[in-house]
């Protein structure tokens, strides 16, 4: 099976948010949630970029190994995804992640913040694929119907390349060649 990565090319952004209001309306992301958002680096500045963050699906993601309870999972094709069942709200995965991804619906001291929430790289969760359970607790599930992740796909600029690790990395590589330099992330 594909281990699925999600490539962004910051030469490509407009800053449009597409990917953003995608993700939120797809997966009616509660208010104070954003399994990804775009940030702006050196704001009116040159050299100024903007880069669209989500969950990177770590193959040693550290928020799965803090966890006090078992409830983080990679699928078969590397996503990671978590049980909203398990999970007790304290919070660790959330100072582990390098990229600030796990949210949280309020803020709160251990357990009374609610249940984290994260991208789930459109791949719904333990339930049912594509069940109303799955899709209250976890959003769509594109991957069991064999299409990409819609923040992907709403990118009107392909700045943001989602799929297969290795088919993702070819195509950026040839823009990189194309280009003639690096990637200017």
């Amino acid at each position: 099976m594909a281990r699925m990565k999600f490539l962004y090319d910051a030469e490509r952004c407009i800053e449009c948010n597409t990917c953003v209001t995608a993700c939120k309306n797809e997966n009616e992301v509660p208010w104070g949630i954003n399994r990804r958002r775009v940030v702006t680096i050196q704001d009116g500045q040159p050299g100024e970029r903007s880069i669209s963050v989500a969950c990177m699906h770590c193959s040693d993601a550290s928020c799965m190994a803090v966890y006090p309870v078992v409830c983080f999972y990679h699928t078969e094709e590397g996503v990671v995804l978590h049980s909203k069942d398990l999970c007790i709200g304290c919070g660790y995965c959330f100072y582990a992640c390098l990229f600030g991804m796990p949210q949280y619906p309020r803020a709160g001291n251990f357990g009374s913040r609610g249940k984290m929430d994260k991208c789930t790289f459109c791949g719904g969760g333990l339930e049912e694929d594509n069940s109303a359970a799955e899709f209250q607790k976890y959003g769509c599930n594109w991957l069991a119907d064999g299409k990409l992740p819609l923040c992907a796909q709403m990118c009107s600029t392909r700045a943001l390349l989602a799929g297969d690790g290795d088919v993702v990395s070819a195509i950026y590589r040839e823009r990189v060649v194309t280009r003639g330099f690096g990637s200017g992330a």
